[in-house]
């Protein structure tokens, strides 16, 4: 599996990929910096290239990926560089996203762990990661990848509630440090 920047050659992919998601009634597509609202795939292209850099009105610096196995997309991922309050409380650093039918397959454990190493990469020692409180796959996916429970919070935006769960990057390094 690869995390790959979306570019305009992913175009035809990326809309089968989003059109499950619509096929299958789902509204959001998570860790995808709302593609299944966009206009069309360039404006949204555009958006997720900006926010590598330049915070968008109510965003933190992020990178948005697809996720591909072998030649097909099979997930979106985005990591947040910095948290502001909304994110602390109930988004976390990272937000991902498997299609309907590639769930249950491993996919989301190889993805979030290797945005965890692009994590490592910007320097983050504390990853902050959310899900849903009835969403039990990807509970056992952040403790899979090293999360640790720290509490529930209520997510005003979405309405529901969610676990938040830190994963220390750096804590091995550390340790191996003081042997």
């Amino acid at each position: 599996m690869e995390l790959i920047f979306p570019t305009i050659e992913h175009k035809k992919m990326a809309m089968d990929y989003r059109q499950e998601y619509i096929d299958c009634g789902e509204t959001n597509i998570h860790g995808s910096g709302g593609f299944i609202h966009a206009l069309n795939y360039e404006t949204w292209l555009k958006k997720i290239t900006n926010a590598q850099t330049a915070s968008l009105r109510d965003w933190v610096d992020c990178s948005t990926y697809f996720a591909f196995e072998q030649d097909k997309i099979v997930g979106t991922i985005q990591i947040r560089h910095t948290l502001n309050d909304s994110l602390i409380k109930s988004g976390g650093h990272i937000g991902y996203g498997v299609s309907p039918s590639q769930r249950r397959k491993g996919y989301a454990t190889q993805m979030l762990s290797l945005a965890l190493l692009k994590c490592r990469e910007l320097g983050i020692e504390k990853v902050l990661v959310t899900c849903d409180k009835d969403n039990i796959a990807s509970a056992k996916t952040i403790i899979k990848c090293g999360g640790i429970f720290e509490n529930e919070a209520f997510d005003e935006e979405e309405g529901n509630m969610v676990k938040r769960y830190w994963i220390k990057l750096y804590e091995e390094e550390m340790n191996n440090d003081n042997i």
